[in-house]
């Protein structure tokens, strides 16, 4: 990703304190950050050289918005890159789940993606290239109960994915997709205890994934859906 200019959605999150560093390591020029908490700008500086802070663009905004969203994306030069980590996780028996529950996954999970995927393909489209890297889950594929809203707004993302893949083909636009299964973050580990955290998938070894897919190399790749699993 040398040179390019980079949108990192989720980059402050736990998923984030993985890729960031990675994203600046493989080169890139500028990385826009959309944030919501200021706290997890102060941690993620707190992981980085002086040097490699000066080369981030934070902006807050809220991605369910479209028009914060068109503001990242018109205040940068060029989106050469997009990576989208934004997301969220809950949990409910499908008969007890709320619909404003259910409403608020998909806009956290599945609008975001839409929105930012959306803003950035017409930028990459007017300068012919891109690659665009999201995030699904393994719940996506394979589906688990008291995770109907989850899985579905996952599954969701895959779909898309794959729809923008298939319709940038013949360009040097590329679209694909990572499917994780529990990455061992710092929300996952008090939520969830640390009993097998040891199988989880380190937020560093999705990065290189991601990186991979996000980088000039992977100009054959679109439309994939990349299991990382882990251990479990």
């Amino acid at each position: 990703m040398k040179g390019k200019h980079v949108l990192l959605t989720g980059g402050t999150g736990g998923l984030g304190l993985g890729v960031t560093p990675a994203v600046l390591a493989q080169g890139a020029a500028v990385v826009t950050i959309p944030y919501r908490n200021p706290k997890e700008v102060e941690r993620l500086k707190g992981i980085l050289s002086p040097a490699d802070f000066a080369r981030i663009q934070f902006v807050p905004a809220d991605l369910v918005e479209e028009v914060s969203v068109e503001n990242i994306i018109n205040q940068m030069a060029r989106v050469d890159v997009l990576i989208h980590l934004v997301g969220g996780f809950a949990m409910g028996k499908t008969h007890e789940y709320s619909f404003e529950n259910w409403k608020r996954d998909f806009d956290l999970n599945l609008s975001t993606t839409f929105l930012v995927c959306k803003h950035s393909l017409k930028r990459m489209l007017e300068t012919g290239y891109g690659r665009i890297v999201t995030v699904g889950s393994r719940g996506a594929v394979e589906p688990a109960g008291q995770l109907a809203a989850y899985c579905a707004s996952k599954a969701g993302v895959v779909a898309l994915t794959k729809a923008i893949a298939d319709e940038t083909k013949g360009t040097n636009i590329t679209a694909n997709v990572v499917l994780p299964s529990v990455i061992d973050t710092p929300s996952n580990r008090e939520a969830m205890g640390t009993k097998n955290a040891e199988k989880w998938v380190k937020p560093e070894s999705l990065a290189q994934v991601i990186c991979f897919l996000a980088s000039e190399t992977a100009k054959d790749i679109r439309g994939a859906a990349i299991p990382v699993y882990g251990s479990i």
